[in-house]
């Protein structure tokens, strides 16, 4: 082939490749550089990086249970916050295990370690922050009256035993595993115990809030959930250390 042939193909493919490069890199400039305005420094963007806490790994858990994990009372989502770790890292089981029915929770679960469960359950026990002001005001006083009855007495005469032989007597919970029942939803409430009602709720056998939860007629519930949402929680948040007297039924899950 004619050499002054080739040396014009070589120099035409040599000033292309300068102009495509040249193109690639003001297009890139036209968008790289408005980034880095915004982001600034690269030591500023560094420093910006999350820390990799348990708190920013956790956030996420923020769109449903609220800042920290103290929701608000408002919703149907219940507050984790200063729950006893052993009751935390129990549901977070039940949910990867399918005993507790919620989709998202089972696929956030599901390929966590039993060990990493742990530290979740810990990292959210060790919080101790304010409760809202309760939820349901100006209930029937005869409604709030039931439901205090069942809550503190339960109803012997129908083998009801009262909620606070195992919540403790402040309603804040047991330690290691049993929760407090104050600061959550009326709605909250009224589906959990209607969710063990029908089956959709379960703990590891003997299951007492099933049995429990079969024994209370709906008015019942209503009364009970009424009293609870009502209740201001303004000290002693922490659970007790234990229950002075061993609790009316077995519980599968309640006291490991």
């Amino acid at each position: 082939m004619n050499p002054s042939l080739l040396r014009t193909g070589a120099l035409f493919r040599s000033r292309l490749r300068a102009k495509l490069r040249a193109l690639f890199c003001a297009r890139l400039s036209a968008f790289a550089l408005p980034l880095l305005l915004l982001s600034g420094p690269l030591e500023m963007v560094l420093a910006a990086t999350p820390p990799d806490s348990m708190a920013q790994r956790l956030r996420a858990c923020a769109a449903c249970h609220g800042k920290e994990g103290r929701a608000t009372n408002s919703g149907y989502f219940p507050r984790i916050a200063g729950k006893p770790a052993g009751y935390v890292y129990n549901q977070l089981v039940n949910f990867r295990e399918g005993r507790r029915q919620n989709g998202s929770m089972t696929y956030l679960l599901d390929q966590m370690s039993d060990a990493y469960l742990r530290e979740i359950a810990e990292h959210f026990a060790a919080l101790d922050l304010p409760y809202p002001p309760p939820q349901t005001t100006n209930a029937s006083p005869t409604t709030l009256a039931r439901g205090e009855h069942l809550v503190r007495y339960g109803d012997v005469k129908r083998g009801i035993p009262a909620c606070a032989g195992c919540h403790g007597a402040a309603m804040t919970g047991v330690a290691p595993a049993v929760p407090g029942l104050l600061g959550l939803p009326y709605d909250y409430l009224m589906g959990q115990i209607g969710a063990w009602r029908n089956g959709g709720r379960r703990a590891l056998a003997p299951d007492c809030m099933a049995e429990i939860s079969r024994r209370l007629a709906p008015e019942d519930i209503a009364a009970v959930a009424t009293w609870l949402s009502s209740q201001p929680v303004t000290q002693h948040r922490a659970p007790a250390a234990s229950l002075p007297s061993k609790p009316e039924l077995d519980c599968g899950s309640g006291f490991r």
